[in-house]
């Protein structure tokens, strides 16, 4: 599968003009968006369909902020270059997978604005990673065009749960400039102990784990999500590494007071993986 090609607005000129800054709009919303595996991009499936869905919901943003599960790094970057690469880190795949690309470009507006916006953490510019499937395998879906700007940003293997808590309410001014700030991730994600025999169903401890987090989110007790370790066997078993739940911390830092909920793609598959998503604003 091939997108669209870049537009005009990522020549190096434009992208270079444009370091000024982005302008002031209203509130964008924020998303959490249960990944899964690969095979999403290329099948058409409840998971697709629900992603597109939003795409044609959502305003249109001036660029996008992503926090994937599969960039880990020691500091906190986000990416800088132009156009950034379609980064296929995975394997045993069919071909045409390996053949997707996501030509999007960067935004060096948006790095300026995340850097000066953190001041808890130093944020750095990194011009070799991309956008790695984590990334592109979602937004393919919400922008098939690939002509909205994305810029990535890491995951500090350094800082605490409450830390990376803390960088996304730094963080959330963003949205009040055109920035769709999007978390890839999965809430219950144990790959050690994947049901193949039984792709349509979760095992207790996941599905009691995926519950209370949801009902967590719905009631604003981000306390008991930050603090996922000390909450028994069931969250043990669903976060056995954390970097895929990360992302889901960087958006429920970003929600603001009485903002409005929305679970979707809400199914635990392959025995330890939630697709659940979530949608504020």
């Amino acid at each position: 599968m091939s997108l669209a090609p870049l537009g005009a607005s990522s020549t190096l000129r434009d992208f270079a003009r444009a370091v000024d800054g982005l302008p002031s709009t209203p509130t964008m919303p924020v998303l959490f968006l249960g990944h899964g595996s690969p095979m999403n991009v290329i099948e058409d499936n409840e998971f697709s369909r629900g992603w597109q869905a939003v795409g044609r919901n959502v305003p249109r943003p001036d660029a996008i902020l992503c926090i994937s599960a599969h960039w880990e790094t020691r500091g906190t970057f986000v990416t800088g270059m132009e156009r950034p690469r379609t980064i296929h880190d995975f394997g045993g795949f069919p071909q045409a997978l390996f053949d997707v690309q996501y030509p999007a470009p960067g935004s060096a507006p948006l790095v300026n604005e995340a850097q000066a916006a953190a001041t808890s953490q130093h944020i750095g510019v990194d011009h070799a990673w991309g956008l790695d499937h984590g990334a592109w395998s979602v937004i393919t879906h919400l922008f098939p065009n690939a002509d909205v700007p994305v810029v990535q940003l890491s995951l500090d293997r350094a800082m605490s749960a409450q830390q990376h808590f803390d960088l996304a309410r730094e963080l959330a001014k963003l949205r009040r400039k055109g920035v769709l700030v999007i978390g890839s991730g999965n809430m219950v994600h144990n790959l050690g102990v994947i049901d193949w025999r039984n792709p349509d169903s979760g095992y207790d401890w996941a599905i009691e784990a995926n519950e209370r987090m949801k009902r967590a989110i719905e009631s604003g007790d981000f306390s008991s999500l930050v603090a996922y370790e000390q909450q028994g066997r069931a969250f043990q078993l669903s976060i056995p590494t954390r970097e895929h739940f990360l992302p889901l911390l960087h958006v429920l830092g970003m929600k603001a007071k009485d903002e409005p909920v929305k679970l979707f793609n809400d199914r635990t598959v392959m025995g330890s993986i939630s697709m659940t998503s979530v949608q504020l604003g």
